[in-house]
């Protein structure tokens, strides 16, 4: 795997969740905390017979995170490591990571409220907390006080606001730096009497031209991306360069 700056904390985090029930880790983005966390701890002694689960509070990064895991084992989502949310699961008996949904964490949380097969619970992007996810915090905490003392929390996010999280889960925290690249900015008036989508074009067109490397274009829906992605197939001749519309 290639080297990310959360491979330089792990052996720390290890260490703490060893010494502690709960840990903060505050990680930038770029990082690599969302998939590379999950795999480093699976085969930790204290999770000897028990599963992890983590909290992705939106589906398409929940089965992402799954998918890109899986992919690193050289898996399929549904076997080591797999997903569960609302009418879509990849999950077997040999699922070790299971990446979750808010309502699904609530709905493990009222059928097994020991949680008797999970040995970790991790809150990923912690920030986008709703109120879902405190409920699920909440439960969590309470399973730890009244079944479940060998049960850990791992609550992850890029900005958090620390202290209020260290008193209420008696937590260290830890952080680890992110990736970040040189950024500039050049402004373009917009033509209000111009359809955006060729306003978008004829930039695209002169970026290709002026500038080396990839270029990544936000639109704000689906008709101006697939507008832009006509309109540059048209214009383009280029074989080496493919559009990839999200």
């Amino acid at each position: 795997m290639n080297h990310l700056p959360i491979d330089d904390i792990l052996p720390e985090l290890k260490q703490a969740l060893i010494d502690n029930d709960n840990v903060i880790l505050s990680a930038q983005p770029g990082a690599g905390k969302t998939t590379r966390v999950p795999l480093a701890l699976m085969d930790e002694d204290w999770l000897e017979g028990k599963k992890i689960l983590m909290l992705e509070p939106r589906r398409i990064a929940a089965r992402n995170a799954a998918l890109f895991m899986a992919s690193s084992l050289n898996e399929k989502a549904g076997q080591q490591v797999g997903y569960r949310m609302r009418l879509d699961n990849k999950v077997s008996a040999e699922t070790r990571i299971e990446v979750i949904t808010e309502g699904v964490l609530n709905r493990y949380l009222q059928q097994d409220p020991e949680l008797s097969e999970v040995g970790l619970v991790i809150f990923d992007e912690h920030h986008e907390r709703s109120l879902n996810t405190d409920l699920g915090l909440a439960l969590c905490l309470q399973c730890q006080q009244l079944f479940r003392e060998d049960l850990k929390i791992l609550v992850m996010s890029a900005t958090l606001d620390k202290e209020p999280l260290e008193a209420l889960l008696d937590a260290p925290s830890l952080h680890s730096d992110g990736r970040s690249y040189p950024v500039e900015l050049r402004y373009q008036s917009y033509e209000s009497d111009t359809p955006l989508a060729k306003q978008m074009t004829s930039l695209i067109l002169t970026a290709l031209q002026q500038e080396s490397g990839s270029v990544l274009v936000f639109l704000p829906g689906a008709r101006d991306i697939q507008l832009v992605q006509q309109q540059l197939s048209e214009k383009l001749q280029d074989d080496q360069i493919a559009i990839h519309p999200l």
